[in-house]
């Protein structure tokens, strides 16, 4: 019985690869990508910086804009800074919306995260530029959506761009090549668990 089994797997399995080699034969272009990480869930930002990491393995250089978290000393960023010219790292946020209560102020941050990422979006020198939780500032129209897109529209041709943040909007779900929605499923947080190092920050 176990023989049967085996060899009714092994033929499964030749015949999905074969169809795999078949799919992916076909599938030789490439171009700079627009992501988009979203959703209530954990792991928008995560994400996008284990791809920073995949970028420098490869010795591509790598610049992200913190939007919104700009308050926190985080893990991740000590650790991207020690790349060197490699990674451009930069939280130009003041923390959460709810934390400054003062969209004058939140509005001039945003003002000044963009002017830098747009500088990184028009150098060819980058091959990933990560906006993080820009989806929250063009979701409360600290940033023109209109002027943010267009930017991504006309960076160079092979350079990857990630957007994260809840509530993408339409228009950037649109414009993305590859959209992800990070769906909350279950979280600690409403056990009364507060966030911890090596987990959230």
């Amino acid at each position: 019985m176990t023989e049967d089994n085996d060899s009714r797997h092994r033929d499964k399995m030749a015949k999905k690869k074969a169809s795999r080699d078949r799919l992916m034969a076909r599938k030789t272009g490439a171009k700079g990508l627009v992501i988009v990480h979203t959703g209530a869930g954990k792991g928008k930002s995560t994400a996008a910086f284990g791809m920073a990491i995949r970028c420098v393995g490869h010795g591509m250089k790598v610049g992200i804009v913190q939007f919104i978290k700009g308050a926190w000393d985080t893990a991740e960023r000590r650790v991207l800074e020690g790349f060197g010219d490699l990674v451009t790292f930069r939280a130009m946020g003041e923390g959460f919306t709810w934390e400054t209560q003062d969209r004058a102020r939140d509005v001039e941050a945003a003002a000044r995260a963009w002017d830098l990422a747009a500088g990184l979006l028009a150098d060819p020198a980058y091959a990933m530029v990560i906006l993080d939780e820009i989806n929250v500032a063009l979701r409360y129209e600290y940033l023109p959506a209109e002027t943010v897109l267009a930017a991504i529209a006309a960076r160079p041709a092979d350079q990857h761009v990630v957007l994260t943040g809840r509530n993408a909007q339409p228009a950037v779900i649109e414009a993305a090549d590859l959209v992800t929605e990070m769906a909350m499923i279950k979280h600690p947080f409403r056990d009364g668990i507060k966030a911890q190092k090596g987990v959230e920050f």
